[in-house]
This record gives C-alpha cells, sequence and structure tokens, in this order.
C-alpha cells in the first residue's frame, strides 16, 4: 500500500469509492468535483489517499482553519478494511496538521454509523455529549446518503 496526497485527477475514483461506502453521507454542493476542487486548493497537503496496485482503496478529507482541524471524509473499500488503511490514512492526515502546528481535530459520523463510530473510538476521538452540534445551508443542498 502506497499512502500519497490526494490530487484534483483523483475526483471521479475517489468519488465511486465514497458512493460505494455505506455510512457515507455526501451531498450535491460539497462533494460535486468543483466542491472538490475547492476543498483541495485550499487544503494542498492535508488531504491523502491509499492505493494498492495504483487503485485508490482509501481516501481522507482534512482540512483546518488555522485553529482546529477537521476530518470530512474517511473512507476504506469494504473489501480492504481490516488492513490498518484506515489508521495509516488518520495518521497521514494528523501528522500534516500537526505540520501545520494545528494542535486539534475534529470530525462528525453519524450516529447510525457503528462501523464508523466504532472505528472513531478505537482510534482514541472521543465522544462529545457537551456539544450540540448546529448548521445552516447556505445554499440548496441534496443529500446523498449511501446506504
Amino acid at each position: 500500500m502506497e499512502i500519497m496526497q490526494l490530487q484534483l485527477k483523483d475526483y471521479e475514483e475517489i468519488y465511486e469509492l465514497w458512493m460505494n461506502t455505506p455510512g457515507m453521507g455526501l451531498n450535491n454542493v460539497d462533494d460535486s468535483q468543483a466542491g472538490f476542487e475547492r476543498f483541495l486548493r485550499r487544503n494542498p497537503t492535508t488531504c491523502f489517499v491509499a492505493r494498492q496496485n495504483e487503485k485508490a482503496v482509501g481516501v481522507i478529507l482534512c482540512g483546518h482553519d488555522g485553529r482546529r482541524g477537521y476530518i470530512y471524509h474517511l473512507a476504506v473499500r469494504k473489501n480492504n478494511r481490516r488492513q490498518g488503511i484506515a489508521t495509516a490514512l488518520v495518521a497521514s492526515a494528523t501528522e500534516a496538521l500537526r505540520s501545520e502546528s494545528i494542535h486539534k481535530v475534529a470530525l462528525v459520523v453519524f450516529s447510525k454509523n457503528e462501523d464508523g463510530n466504532a472505528f472513531w473510538e478505537q482510534a482514541g476521538f472521543e465522544e462529545r455529549r457537551d456539544l450540540t452540534y448546529r448548521n445552516k445551508a447556505l445554499a440548496t443542498i441534496e443529500r446523498i446518503d449511501v446506504e
């Protein structure tokens, strides 16, 4: 397995991986090719793809605002799980954040995503029960829930 920085040219392959990963919550704006490109231009050093035999088997979108890091999408192909790919991607992203002087990282996982929540718990990410997550759409957004 090889881990490398995610590139704009990787979009179609990454989108296909997302669409085949149950529990992913995508939308037509942020996860479009234009949204992907905007995110990578802003966060060129903190997003990674894992490849085996030149095929994308895992991906992590991670970025920061100068103060806090955020992990948006971590996905590993179902038949490539339990090989340490997700752990290696998280390590690459968190090390990239550290190198940019970011000292804390946050993420959101759907409550019903049992596999995802189990992974993040095992990876040392604590559940925050003292917070209420809120958001407001500033554009018309269509959710794409991958079952």
